[in-house]
């Protein structure tokens, strides 16, 4: 013999509908409609013009970013400080010359994300801001290194050329 059991029916009611006051200041007019999703369409069309633009210069920018880091350095640190939230507990972040973030967490993951992605355009926004001072650094310190290499160059080579113009009298 098998007993049914059947779940406790709420009675909900519902309140009956109330005719739809008019109300002229809440109620937008046709015309005003129209024109409202003209505007949304303008907007619309505009986005996708930027959005095509700022593909444009993300990919210019990485392409000259490569050309520029790439004699100078492997990769860029990045301060945890500058990364998302999202990306979870950060040990060391880096940047590459293509634009790949190397994100190392404190687990010991790795994770790459690629800069370049549509969906990433915030967070390289934010590694850039913190990289270009760091970029600046760097190719200050690689100036200073060939300007050192040139004034030791420089005072030894002219020691040299007179001490050979000397050599040079003394032996004819």
């Amino acid at each position: 013999m098998s007993q049914e059991t059947n779940p406790p029916q709420e009675i909900i009611s519902i309140p009956a509908k109330e005719a739809p006051r008019k109300n002229k200041s809440s109620q937008i007019s046709l015309e005003e409609l129209v024109e409202s999703l003209k505007s949304v369409q303008d907007d619309i069309g505009q986005i996708c013009e930027l959005t095509s633009d700022e593909k444009g210069l993300v990919t210019a920018f990485f392409e000259a970013f490569w050309k520029l880091l790439q004699p100078l350095a492997r990769t860029l640190p990045v301060s945890t400080s500058a990364l998302s939230e999202e990306l979870g507990d950060v040990a060391q972040a880096n940047v590459d010359p293509t634009g790949h973030l190397i994100v190392a967490y404190k687990d010991g993951g790795v994770k790459l994300i690629n800069l370049n992605e549509e969906t990433q355009r915030d967070l390289m926004i934010n590694v850039m801001r913190d990289v270009m001072p760091k970029f600046k650094q760097l190719t200050s310190a690689h100036k200073r290194e060939i300007e050192d290499r040139i004034k030791f160059l420089s005072s030894v080579t002219k020691e040299l050329q007179r001490i050979s113009k000397a050599f040079s009298n003394a032996t004819t």
